[in-house]
């Protein structure tokens, strides 16, 4: 909150840098959002070296999957703890509280299980935006490899594009050379 705070006053256009920063504004505000972070890394790929996004798509995918092993147990955990003693409850076992996480985090929701208290309800909600998040995080490593592989073969063929340009215009020149020299 702070460092936003002094970037918008050290900002020399306050208003467009406020309206630049947005997103910026919301993950400080909205502290359930602060992982989507995350998300402001990928813009930071065209910057770095193909080498370098790989490392990084790497790097996203495993903690993709610590995030989501982390969150499916901590919402096993926090929505047993709410449920276990509830009436009317089905997530009363600690078998049944993993299977209820890793099915909401991937949007599926069977329905055998579903909370009945207020506070296992909230950590649903939680839940199913973190899955959500951790599936958008997935998409967008996707979609960066993708863009990289067709910038990549757009780069080869431009560079044997210019190649031939060079070919060509070396072509050319020796034309003009011998008409120069045939000429009266």
């Amino acid at each position: 909150m702070l460092d936003y705070a002094v970037n918008l006053l050290l900002a020399p256009k306050r208003w467009a840098w406020f309206r630049g920063q947005i997103f910026d504004l919301l993950v400080v505000v909205l502290p359930l959002l602060r992982p989507l972070r995350l998300l402001r890394l990928v813009t930071l790929l065209s910057v770095l070296q193909r080498t370098a996004g790989a490392a990084f798509r790497e790097r996203a995918v495993m903690y993709v999957i610590g995030a989501s092993t982390l969150l499916v147990f901590v919402a096993s955990l926090a929505v047993l703890d709410a449920e276990r003693s509830a009436d009317g409850s089905s997530i009363t076992t600690f078998w049944d509280a993993p299977w209820w996480a890793f099915v909401s985090i991937t949007t599926v929701g069977y329905g055998d299980f579903a909370p009945v208290t207020a506070m296992g309800r909230l950590i649903a909600g939680g839940l199913m935006l973190g899955g959500v998040a951790l599936l958008g995080v997935v998409t967008v490593t996707l979609a960066s490899w993708i863009v990289e592989q067709v910038a990549k073969q757009e780069e080869d063929a431009r560079v044997a594009t210019c190649g031939e340009i060079r070919a060509l215009s070396h072509q050319i020149e020796q034309l003009q050379e011998t008409l120069d020299s045939k000429a009266p």
